[in-house]
């Protein structure tokens, strides 16, 4: 690698790390006959649906900008290093970090320059040069400008594994205000496009099983939290129809990172938020695998995540009309709410219940967190005193309360 290239790398991978909608859950197969494979991979650093870890290429295209978005360090009004790739300099350096065994894949994105249709022609071009010219079969995700034109979106959408567009801002007034070129339709634009496109795609391979594939492995958002008023229980509301109606594979949060303190837009931050950031991750999972809603996570009472406890243990403890759960009779779904209590604990327990009455033994074994699930929990072997405890009560307890040893739990029911 020249220095020329060194120097646009340096510049270039440390601007997109701000970036974090990057995610390889899903794939297109590899045919076998080219460079690169795929066929279960799907950052830095991301991870698979079966818990592998695999390494992309990371970069910008170009950190020039025409937008000048409070929020971002690459917005035009900032004097920081600039620098752009051409289309063949980041095809090579791909294919030689390729080589090299230090990526499996590429993440691209770029600032917006001249205007979103030129940035998203650069973008498809370097992705299809990939696939056409050189076989590459690895995983790629673009980054889709909003207000590209949808000829580009669907072209990248066949060479893209994943495509992602960035809501940034989780109302469209804030969006205004910290990015006034922007607005709400210029992203939905393209996420509409981009669904569509995956639900034709599958429809038209159950009939022909050679037709072209688009984005299969979905697409993606970010959601920046901290930069603008909006509450954990807009933001979690916002992503619920995100998946709802636009069927996204994931949302992503980005704490806020103060690059730009002189802008009077903006919070005063001393850090980004990253605890908050981590409590929306927990609640955004509740949704997509343990069958809660959004508004039973928060409520118009509870508009913020309890920065003390998870999500799931704070909704046990604002509902203990639910609980506590007979593990021996209760239904999946009910169990999956029990914290301490994992999809597959959940399913252990269904499975064993056909089997006889499980035990405080198979808990143990199950890998149940039994010094949080003891107090939500009816289970033989176990005395019903700690399910019965006042909500405030078990808070404390779970709060100052070190963490006891498996084989002290039922002893320590009684105190």
């Amino acid at each position: 690698m020249n220095g020329k290239v060194l120097g646009k790398v340096r510049i270039l991978a440390d601007a997109a790390k701000y970036d974090v909608s990057c995610s390889s859950s899903g794939s297109r197969r590899s045919r076998g006959d080219g460079l690169g494979h795929a066929v279960h991979a799907g950052v830095c650093h991301s991870f698979t649906e079966d818990g592998r870890c695999i390494s992309l290429l990371k970069i910008l295209y170009t950190n020039h900008c025409i937008y000048d978005c409070a929020y971002c360090v690459n917005r035009r009004s900032n004097d920081v290093p600039r620098s752009a790739f051409t289309v063949k300099e980041l095809v090579d350096l791909t294919l030689n970090f390729y080589r090299r065994n230090y990526i499996e894949g590429l993440f691209l994105s770029s600032g917006v320059v001249v205007s979103p249709d030129h940035t998203m022609e650069r973008l498809v071009a370097v992705a299809r040069t990939l696939r056409q010219e050189h076989r590459f079969h690895g995983y790629i995700h673009l980054k889709a400008i909003p207000g590209a034109s949808p000829g580009l979106v669907a072209e990248a959408g066949l060479w893209a594994d994943r495509i992602s567009v960035n809501i940034e801002i989780p109302s469209e007034s804030s969006l205004k205000l910290l990015a006034p070129e922007k607005d709400y339709p210029s992203v939905y634009s393209p996420m509409n496009q981009i669904r569509q496109g995956i639900l034709e795609s599958r429809e038209e391979r159950r009939k022909y099983k050679k037709a072209p594939r688009f984005a299969p492995a979905g697409q993606s958002t970010q959601l920046v939290v901290g930069a603008s008023p909006e509450t954990d229980f807009g933001i979690l509301k916002l992503a619920a129809g995100l998946y709802g109606e636009q069927q996204l594979k994931r949302v992503y949060y980005s704490g806020f990172v103060p690059v730009n303190p002189g802008d009077s837009r903006l919070p005063v931050l001393q850090k980004p938020p990253l605890l908050r950031e981590n409590r929306l991750y927990q609640a955004d999972w509740l949704m997509r695998f343990y069958h809660f809603r959004y508004d039973e996570i928060l409520d118009e009472q509870h508009l913020s995540l309890d920065p003390h406890m998870d999500p799931k243990l704070a909704f046990a403890l604002r509902n203990p009309q639910q609980f506590p759960v007979d593990l021996n009779r209760a239904p999946y779904e009910m169990i999956l709410r029990v914290p301490g209590i994992g999809v597959r604990s959940a399913r252990l327990i269904v499975a064993n219940r056909r089997f006889g009455s499980v035990t405080f033994t198979h808990l143990r074994r199950m890998g149940v967190a039994l010094n949080r699930a003891r107090y939500f929990i009816l289970c033989r072997e176990l005395p019903p005193a700690a399910a019965s405890l006042p909500p405030e009560q078990i808070r404390r307890k779970l709060l100052t309360n070190k963490k006891e040893p498996a084989n002290q739990l039922v002893l320590a029911f009684g105190d």
